[in-house]
């Protein structure tokens, strides 16, 4: 198998599921190939637990996670010969907790109710995964690795956390945690998902919220910072502005100011990591999308993009949910 190796500088776009199936796939390879991309980050397993292609892991197949209008093999061929010739780097996301279809099928491996041991539902109504169990990330594991045989060159996994729910110390119970911390559980897995993944030689990186590196807490998810910088190739916070809280940093609307947002993250991920023995790298995630005022566009991407030029973070990667975003942010290739 032949593997798109990792640029220099990365520069990426996210792709949902849906979006790699449509045409929007090929209008996204059209992007890259005009612009300073050079990385897609493609869903390969989504937060509903739907698997992009048809899978050989026995689980998927159990589930029929690999049900929900798969990628043809010859549209999948046709992907990774376009992304190697124009020297794209694939990246296969994989969110590990959040997966209804599986927590559904598998109550046995779902977080659970105190009172009565029944599936815990967030808010939407929607069961999770209980991070504590083993075969959770095996199975998130088992589906890096047949990505890597498909011809994604890196694995990211989303959602290496507990839920952001309040509810969840007064109503879930944890058989697995052993008097453990949250965050401790997660910096265990990651160390496990690792070390089941090196023999394959795919890079591991994962995802985790943008407030990591100012919060010295686990902020409830099992995300501190010292415990799970060291268990990956490459760390991503998700440093979009939208998502901190009114007077972060002394701002009353983080969202309205995206450079000093996002230089005032990056500063303090670059203190918390100083002097850590095995350091991840650090890329972060970029906001291209709206979520309150103002209207994000060009002018707020660039001020993210400068912000981490700033601060010697010159790669990065945009999210937009819908995989639609403002070319005219990026720089000609």
């Amino acid at each position: 198998m032949s593997y798109v190796a990792r640029p220099d500088t990365l520069r990426g776009l996210y792709v949902n599921r849906w979006a790699a199936l449509g045409d929007r796939m090929w209008d996204l390879v059209a992007i890259a190939r005009r612009t300073e991309i050079n990385a897609l980050v493609i869903d390969v397993k989504d937060d509903r637990g739907f698997v992009l292609y048809k899978s050989r892991v026995p689980l998927a197949q159990a589930i029929g996670a690999d049900s929900n209008r798969p990628m043809s093999p010859q549209r999948l061929t046709a992907l990774f010969d376009s992304l190697r010739s124009n020297h794209i780097y694939p990246i296969a996301r994989i969110v590990v907790a959040k997966d209804p279809l599986l927590a559904g099928e598998r109550l046995d491996w779902a977080i659970k109710r105190r009172k009565d041991g029944k599936p815990w539902l967030d808010k939407n109504g929607r069961p999770w995964l209980d991070p504590t169990q083993p075969a959770v990330w095996k199975y998130a594991v088992d589906l890096a690795r047949e990505a890597h045989d498909a011809g994604f060159s890196a694995v990211q996994f989303d959602y290496v956390r507990f839920p952001d729910d309040d509810r969840l110390a007064r109503e879930a119970v944890f058989p697995l945690e052993h008097g453990r911390t949250r965050a401790q559980v997660v910096h265990d897995q990651l160390g496990v998902a690792r070390e089941m993944l090196k023999p394959t030689g795919m890079p591991m990186t994962i995802d985790v919220f943008g407030l990591t590196a100012t919060d010295t807490t686990d902020m409830g998810i099992g995300q501190r910072w010292e415990m799970f910088i060291d268990r990956a190739d490459v760390v991503l916070p998700m440093v979009y502005p939208s998502h901190f809280a009114p007077g972060t940093y002394g701002l009353g609307n983080p969202n309205a100011n995206p450079y000093t947002t996002i230089d005032r993250a990056l500063k303090d991920m670059k203190k918390r990591s100083a002097g850590l023995k095995n350091a991840a790298a650090i890329i972060p995630w970029y906001q291209d999308f709206t979520l309150g005022p103002p209207v994000y566009g060009a002018v707020q991407v660039r001020a993210q993009i400068k912000a981490g030029y700033d601060n010697g973070f010159n790669s990065w990667i945009l999210w937009n949910p819908g995989s639609k975003y403002h070319t005219d942010a990026l720089e000609p290739r």
